[in-house]
């Protein structure tokens, strides 16, 4: 199991990389188009456009990987022990429920939308949704990782010598 995580995060690091490569790519090519030939390219627009899309969303996942989503925990830091690890649980369930209905959302939207095409790019507006689907079941599988690595604190935990995170 954790040999195929590794294998995910590292192409999922792989395919970013490559898509920012490619956005700015495609926005420089604008810029240059627009501004030294006076003459600018619709597809290299939306192209950049489009594949900010699946930065954001495949990225929602590297950052629940990394726990480097802004969050505010002037409160959370505060508490300690047991009832810090069942608010992170529950906190992770919170997260698979939000994406879990926004990935349901993003799957019927794809099917609606397999027969309209982008403008400039001549490709079904459904691969733009596509982001979505990958990015929060990707997600989701993250978050649930996670919970049961807190399930697992939580029957580990000993108050007497602090067993769980502080």
């Amino acid at each position: 199991m954790k040999n195929t995580l590794k294998i995910v995060n590292r192409t999922e690091d792989i395919v970013l990389i490559v898509m920012f490569i490619a956005m700015v790519s495609a926005i420089f090519f604008q810029i240059v188009t627009r501004f030294v030939f006076n003459n600018s390219s619709s597809w290299s627009e939306e192209l950049g456009k489009f594949l900010f899309v699946w930065l954001s969303w495949l990225g929602i996942s590297i950052g629940h990987r990394r726990k480097e989503h802004i969050k505010i925990s002037l409160l959370l830091d505060k508490i300690k022990g047991r009832a810090r690890i069942i608010i992170d649980a529950i906190n992770e369930l919170i997260l698979i429920a939000i994406c879990g209905v926004t990935l349901y959302y993003a799957v019927f939207l794809m099917g609606i939308q397999w027969n309209t095409p982008y403008a400039g790019i001549k490709i079904s507006t459904s691969w733009g949704y596509l982001s979505l689907v990958l990015g929060c079941g990707l997600f989701i599988i993250r978050a649930l990782i996670f919970f049961f690595e807190e399930v697992k604190l939580l029957r580990n935990y000993d108050a007497s010598t602090e067993g769980g995170r502080s």
